[in-house]
């Protein structure tokens, strides 16, 4: 497969940009090398090899859940600028 003007143009129109000629030029010729670097791979000989579905063999490595001690509210509420009764009072944010 060859890349040419045409297949830019409806890939910019697709991705709403716009390309001036020595851009739309370029474009091309990085397209066709991505394309001949793909047929490149098309060519190494994957007979026997199984399809990798996983980076690692490693599943769901998490660090163990434990409880540790954290400041209370009343500490935390003593530090901020601006408190109603247990919360902290913020500028608003989100218009209406």
């Amino acid at each position: 497969m060859e890349i040419n003007n045409e297949i830019v143009d409806k890939i910019a129109s697709l991705s709403k940009l716009t390309f001036s000629g020595a851009e739309k030029e370029a474009i091309k010729n990085d397209m066709n090398k991505m394309l001949d670097f793909v047929g490149k791979l098309e060519e190494v000989d994957t007979e026997g090899v199984s399809p990798l579905i996983h980076i690692s063999e490693e599943v769901n490595v998490l660090r163990p859940d434990k409880s540790e001690y954290s400041i209370s509210q009343e500490e935390a509420l003593k530090n901020a600028p601006k408190k109603d009764s247990t919360y902290f009072k913020i500028p608003k944010v989100l218009k209406s």
